[in-house]
């Protein structure tokens, strides 16, 4: 399990002066993107190819508060994948690094997205290996396009006339 470390700062915090859920949100993110660098995935690699990961929906359980200057460890578990690799699931725990206090849960869903075509697509061979070279295929949940279509909410569009 990779983890990624970071400081609660004072642009973090909500009105009640604890981490923001926004800023959770942008945490889990960081560590995503710290994990990529980890497996030797670059921004540059990354708009070479005219791809990036696409979050479809992202969960949070709250436990605990977090404060101003406090130390987090965010946990990156890679728990899901598609046979190709263009569908993802991470699962992120957020825990208090001087006490171990378990703060927030995490489970993001999303997809490779081709910057260019505007789509899903498979991240090449040499990220996707990248990849695999990082986590536990055999532990991992096998994604098909049937969980893409059974996230639990879709989008209704409504006539634009309501808003007048």
């Amino acid at each position: 399990m990779f983890f990624a470390e970071t400081i609660v700062r004072w642009s973090d915090l909500d009105a009640n002066m604890h981490l923001a859920n926004a800023s959770y949100m942008n945490f889990t993110s960081f560590a995503r993107i710290q994990f990529l660098r980890h497996c030797e995935i670059k921004l540059s690699d990354l708009a070479a190819h005219k791809i990036g990961p696409a979050v479809l929906r992202e969960e949070f359980s709250f436990f605990r508060e977090a404060h101003e200057g406090q130390e987090i460890m965010i946990s990156v578990e890679v728990t899901g994948n598609s046979e190709n690799g263009e569908i993802f699931e991470f699962e992120h725990n957020l825990y208090d690094k001087k006490t171990g206090t378990h703060l927030a849960y995490s489970r993001v869903f999303g997809v490779w997205f081709s910057t260019a075509e505007r789509k899903k697509t498979p991240p090449p061979n040499e990220i996707f290996e990248k990849l695999k070279a990082n986590v536990n295929w055999d532990e991992m949940k096998i994604l098909s396009l049937n969980d893409l279509k059974s996230l639990p909410v879709h989008p209704q569009n409504i006539d634009p006339k309501i808003f007048s």
